[in-house]
């Protein structure tokens, strides 16, 4: 089954056109990674996709469903839920309330008290620090809490909007781990993300974004070895074709 389809999508930051006829594919069950270099239009693509920024397509769908014409909260309570790159935490409420304020969509209380437990059981130190105030904890604290958070809503997808970003190296290959056993879990995985490297031994499929276009797409242990990647991973590659692996 397909989890989100999308052909021919465009998206619009103010008078510019940043995103140009994309088309990309993520099946259930997938980790699938976009990647690209800053300015690639990765959060673009991402805001289009939730509704946040205006944006046409011939085909944008999850689970099935039509997502043209969908507010971007209904998209959420959907399942398509995001993890910010910059967390978008509430600073002045502790760990467990911004976990819950991940619920709050969610009308069943004896799943959300489940989901909970389960939470705090894949990243122990957020249960160590439940009653602490989310702007006192640590960036890789801060990254956990997001996920958690993101984790509350009982998604069906997940997608990741840079999560190694201002981490330092083993918090970003804890981090990465974490990603890899929710998606050993059953979570549909949208991986964007700079770090090629990390994305590309997490996934099992890739899509990489240059200027607006999709560049190159294709199982990642065969990109890796593309002309594209080969070239300096996106630098110069021509942006009009795509190079498939």
């Amino acid at each position: 089954m397909t989890t989100l389809e999308i052909e021919g999508l465009s998206v619009r930051r103010g008078r510019s056109e940043v995103l140009h006829q994309v088309d990309l594919v993520v099946r259930e069950g997938e980790c699938v990674c976009l990647v690209g270099s800053n300015g690639a239009g990765k959060t673009s693509l991402i805001e289009g996709v939730l509704g946040m920024l205006p944006s046409k397509a011939k085909t944008l769908s999850f689970l099935g469903e039509s997502l043209l014409g969908v507010r971007p909260w209904d998209r959420v309570r959907r399942g398509l839920v995001v993890v910010p790159q910059n967390r978008d935490l509430f600073s002045g409420m502790t760990v467990e309330e911004n976990l819950r304020l991940g619920a709050v969509a969610v009308a069943d209380r004896t799943s959300t008290d489940q989901v909970l437990a389960e939470i705090y059981e894949l990243f122990p130190r957020l249960a160590e620090r439940a009653d602490q105030l989310a702007g006192t904890l640590s960036g890789g604290e801060r990254s956990m809490l997001a996920i958690g958070r993101g984790l509350m809503s009982q998604p069906r997808m997940l997608v990741f909007d840079e999560p190694s970003l201002g981490l330092a190296p083993l918090v970003v290959t804890s981090i990465m781990r974490t990603i890899a056993e929710i998606n050993e879990r059953g979570t549909t995985v949208l991986l964007v993300e700079q770090n090629v490297h990390q994305a590309f031994a997490l996934a099992s499929r890739a899509y990489v974004l240059e200027n607006g276009v999709i560049a190159g797409e294709g199982p990642t242990a065969e990109l890796a070895d593309s002309e594209l990647m080969r070239r300096g991973y996106l630098g110069s590659a021509a942006t009009g074709g795509v190079v498939k692996a």
